[in-house]
């Protein structure tokens, strides 16, 4: 170094930058670190101590402060059993200790019991040794002991016990996975010990095969209600009646509170209506009283009006079931089924008491009507209708009757489908066919309230009326029709059935189903009414089926008018044959005689019925019906009671004038009546409005008033003076052509106006004469 002129560097007070780096990058030795002290954390200790003051103490307490301790000690007494060791272990050893004192879980056995085909008992019993292999080592390593590796093992049996004088300890398991025996543990068990745990074991034995019962939802202690038993278990009938009246409110309120979640209430109320409560826990059934019955029955009635949803709720398919929904969707589906099957429930109940003749039989017969008129359009509405027509089938007639035709009335003027309407006919036909026309006459009134399609204002179909609109004229071409590839006749064939089920969502009334169902409806009502008039006997609903052909007489196919026609002729000779062999015999009594009038009055206002509409285009001759009617005027001036009602539609008095209104009043036709017609029944009709009631007379007079205004030659018969005419009058002949009116007068208007003895059909009388004058 000197050689070459250099001096030595002295020596670096510190360490250089590159002596860092070198010295960094040579690895330590495992001694070397080893040797390095590091920081112990508070949470690797086992045990923490709680750091204390020096003058803490020393410290003296305030006079403050032993106040407040004296207030408040009792308060903080709690300190004093606190755990000092648990406060002082650290993080890491409690959770060491919780991991070692922590259970095993095992799994668990259906059945303990030994197998049939064992020989030995004792191996039988499973030691738990596969539960034990998974434990970690640091568990098995640890010197604290489980509870239940001190406590002994039980003996399998009572008389193991008496021989078993050491009982095995549990074996542990070792670190290096070794399983090592730790002996036995002698066992001493005195008598009594032995008598006491054998009575146990048959204790347990006993109470083993025992299930516990789970109460009914419908008559169990549930939704913090008594049960049903324990209500009408009670003593006194007062107590019992108001438990019943609170539980059936309260249960009402939350099932309109919460109707998804109600089907449990819904079967708890309806087991309010039974007559009889039976339950898993008693032998007997418990009955129940009348009033609860009632309350609950009316409370069912209320409720399911209420929550009834406005569409029909059907079954659900076998494919509808298995495919997966959403939960609200299942939720829905259950609650929709569960209140199909709670309803049905009820109205078997109804019909139970229905057929017995019960004391619950007109409250469940006026359940049924309310049920069908107010929710007609809901399920189970056949059986409801079935049991209203079948209380109509009887003989007899009462309030209870009157209910049922009334709903029968409010179902056809409410029904805008026609599907209830034809329903209902389809069961008055078969139990009239079945009954063989024995029912009360008033049954088929109800049919005067159909809804038909003149009613409604109804096309027979929009697309013919439509079609007939855009018909192109003769001689043009018609427009041919788009060709349409397959795909575009699938995606139409799509969108038709997409805009059904909108409408049927939507709840439109399709016309042209409704045309095909009310067109349906006529048939099934004019079968009932023509099997009725070709009856051999005449039955009580004769009047009916009479009254409701001329009802619905403009609807009657024109290819029926002849044979109808002839029956309704047959009828009238008929009810004329009768009425005379009852006069000759002097036998038949005044309302007999009325009805037989009656039932003729009304064969011909059907037969005018029929041709005053579309059947005029026919021609046919109605000149042996107007003679009829003619004839039977003067039969009727000797009946006093011609205004009452024979039935429940019309009164003969009514159905007499409503006759000779078709006769010279028609409809079509602006034709008048002959004058030889109209002076014959004006002569006919003053004649009998002398024997009549004033209300009829004055109908007769104010008739025959529009006659002579009418026709100006019919007031020649007005004046008594002498005057010149052919032939003379016959009143005892029965043709109005024949008995020559205008050979006499109308001196029964004179009659009228001095000697009858009402004061109004005097003055109309004398204003009638007066019009000569």
């Amino acid at each position: 170094m000197k050689a070459k002129g250099k001096r030595s560097a002295p020596p670096p007070s510190q360490p250089s930058k590159k002596r860092k780096v070198t010295t960094s990058l040579q690895p330590l030795s495992k001694k070397r670190q080893s040797d390095v002290p590091r920081k112990e954390k508070f949470a690797d200790r086992g045990i923490i101590p709680i750091p204390v003051h020096e003058n803490e103490e020393d410290a003296e307490l305030s006079d403050g402060d032993v106040d407040v301790l004296n207030e408040y000690g009792n308060a903080v007494s709690f300190l004093d059993k606190l755990d000092h060791k648990g406060i002082l272990r650290s993080k890491k050893e409690t959770q060491r200790l919780h991991e070692a004192e922590k259970p095993i879980r095992r799994k668990v056995v259906e059945d303990d019991l030994p197998p049939l085909d064992t020989d030995d008992d004792a191996e039988s019993w499973s030691s738990g040794m596969d539960e034990l292999s998974d434990v970690s080592e640091e568990v098995l390593d640890s010197d604290a002991e489980m509870p239940y590796e001190s406590a002994p093992r039980k003996p399998n049996s009572a008389w193991e016990r008496e021989e078993q004088t050491q009982i095995k300890r549990l074996p542990i398991k070792l670190a290096d996975g070794k399983i090592k025996e730790t002996g036995s543990k002698p066992v001493k068990l005195k008598a009594r010990e032995l008598v006491e745990e054998e009575e146990s074991s048959e204790d347990e034995q006993d109470e083993a095969p025992k299930i516990t019962r789970v109460e009914d939802v419908s008559t169990g202690a549930r939704f913090g209600r008594a049960s049903v038993a324990d209500v009408l278990n009670t003593k006194s009938r007062k107590a019992k009646v108001e438990l019943a009246k609170d539980q059936i409110a309260g249960i009402c309120q939350e099932i309109l509170a919460d109707l998804e979640n109600s089907l449990g209430l819904l079967r708890r109320l309806h087991s309010f209506s039974l007559k009889e409560i039976s339950t898993p826990g008693l032998t007997e059934p418990i009955p129940n009283d009348l009033i609860i019955r009632k309350l609950a029955v009316l409370s069912q009635l209320a409720i399911f009006k209420d929550i009834i949803p406005g569409y029909r709720i059907r079954a659900l398919t076998d494919k509808e079931k298995a495919e997966k929904v959403s939960q609200m969707v299942s939720q829905t589906r259950e609650w929709e089924q569960g209140l199909v099957g709670v309803y049905q429930s009820y109205l078997r109940a109804l019909e139970v008491e229905l057929k017995a003749q019960s004391e619950l039989s007109e409250i469940a017969l006026e359940c049924m009507c309310t049920l069908l008129t107010e929710v007609t359009h809901f399920n189970f509405r056949i059986n409801l209708m079935t049991c209203v027509v079948t209380r109509l089938s009887r003989k007899s007639w009462d309030k209870s009757s009157d209910r049922c035709l009334d709903t029968l009335d409010q179902i056809f003027k409410a029904d805008l489908t026609g599907e209830a309407s034809l329903e209902i006919v389809r069961l008055l036909n078969r139990m009239v066919k079945e009954r063989r026309f024995k029912i009360h006459p008033r049954v088929l009134s109800c049919l005067h309230q159909l809804r038909l399609r003149t009613e409604l204002g109804v096309r027979a179909s929009d697309s013919a009326a439509d079609k007939a609109k855009d018909k192109p004229q003769s001689g043009t071409k018609k427009p041919e029709k788009p060709h349409l590839s397959k795909k575009a006749k699938k995606e139409r064939k799509e969108k038709k059935e997409i805009d059904k089920e909108l409408r049927e969502a939507e709840a439109e009334v399709d016309k042209a189903e409704r045309a095909s169902r009310q067109t349906e409806t006529l048939k099934l009502l004019f079968a009932l009414y023509f099997r009725i008039l070709k009856n051999p006997r005449p039955s009580p609903l004769l009047p009916a089926a009479l009254s409701g052909i001329s009802k619905f007489a403009h609807l009657v196919n024109i290819n029926f008018f002849k044979d109808l026609l002839k029956v309704l002729k047959d009828l009238i000779a008929l009810e004329s044959d009768q009425f005379e062999d009852s006069d000759n015999e002097a036998t038949q009594p005044t309302s007999g005689g009325l009805d037989g009038v009656h039932h003729r009055l009304l064969c011909i206002v059907a037969a005018f019925e029929l041709l005053s509409g579309q059947g005029e285009a026919l021609n046919i001759d109605l000149s042996d019906f107007i003679s009829h009617l003619y004839a039977l005027i003067l039969s009727l001036s000797l009946v006093p009671n011609i205004d009452s009602k024979v039935d429940v539609s019309q009164s003969t008095e009514e159905l007499l004038f409503r006759a000779l209104n078709i006769i010279f009043s028609p409809r079509t036709s602006g034709a008048a009546a002959p004058s030889w017609r109209s002076a014959a029944f004006a002569k006919r009709l003053l004649t009998a409005a002398v024997h009549w009631p004033p209300s009829t007379a004055l109908r007769a007079i104010e008739f025959v008033a529009g006659l002579v205004a009418k026709d100006s030659k019919l007031a020649a018969l007005l004046s008594t003076e002498d005057r010149i005419f052919n032939g003379v009058y016959h009143p005892e002949i029965d043709d109005p052509q024949l008995c020559n009116a205008f050979g006499s007068s109308f001196w029964e208007l004179h009659a009228l106006h001095e000697n009858y003895w009402d004061t109004r059909v005097r003055e109309e009388a004398g204003k009638l004469l007066c019009v000569t004058l």
